[in-house]
């Protein structure tokens, strides 16, 4: 395993430097570390050298994560596709969702989120690359779902999130969280997000999370950058 501390160290500080160049205050950016498929070891190392956002893909492994975490400082984020089934577990143990992209799944993490009389923070994903294999609702029906989602009294919306098309150069990537940017200024100006006077925007992972917080990201999900390569699936 990688030496979880330097790598939080040394990703942390090119945050900082990252906002340093577009005039940003380092403080609004947060640093939700991708830990699926990464062992408890590693994650309480992660947590002891500082980190307390983690982001998890599949529902069942974040149960049993989020159990051995109780009590801590932990915060557990969702960053995967959420099938309904796994909505009741998504609404009584996840803070903040980084996927919501259909009415659907907002209406179970609502009625879910009332039975355990919680409030969830919400993200609505948009797939600003409109690639079909993706998840995440269309730039042009952003406006739509996000005004719908006003109806649910459980969910608290935040901002938006993404995953852009595949780039190797970081600076191809740019002109995607540019219009995620802008659809979340456009937003935030019509008054659709739970706070009027800031919003999130959750972009940019390991190889392109310099490029996101030039371009106003408030949440960077890295993984491979902190914990190294991920064990492959077992099959």
């Amino acid at each position: 395993m990688a030496n979880i501390q330097n790598n939080l160290q040394a990703i942390r500080q090119r945050i900082d430097n990252a906002a340093l160049r577009c005039g940003r205050k380092p403080g609004e950016i947060r640093l939700v570390a991708v830990s699926k498929r990464i062992g408890l070891s590693a994650i309480e190392q992660a947590n002891r050298a500082g980190q307390t956002i983690f982001g998890e893909n599949y529902m069942q492994e974040a149960k049993e994560k989020i159990e051995q975490f109780q009590g801590t400082d932990a915060e557990w984020h969702f960053i995967g596709h959420i099938q309904s089934n796994k909505a009741r577990d998504v609404a009584a143990l996840i803070d903040m969702v980084h996927t919501v992209d259909r009415i659907k799944l907002a209406k179970a993490l609502n009625r879910h989120a009332g039975e355990y009389n919680r409030k969830i923070s919400v993200l609505v994903q948009v797939n600003v690359g409109e690639e079909t294999q993706k998840a995440g609702i269309l730039p042009g029906n952003a406006e739509e779902l996000v005004r719908s989602l006003r109806d649910f009294p459980q969910l608290e919306v935040k901002g938006l999130m993404t995953m852009p098309p595949f780039k190797s150069n970081p600076e191809e990537v740019r002109p995607y969280f540019r219009i995620l940017r802008k659809l979340a200024e456009d937003f935030s100006a019509k008054g659709l997000f739970r706070d009027s006077n800031r919003f999130e925007l959750s972009m940019g992972m390991s190889g392109d999370f310099e490029v996101a917080v030039e371009e106003g990201a408030t949440l960077v999900r890295v993984g491979t950058a902190i914990f190294g390569e991920r064990p492959a699936l077992s099959v």
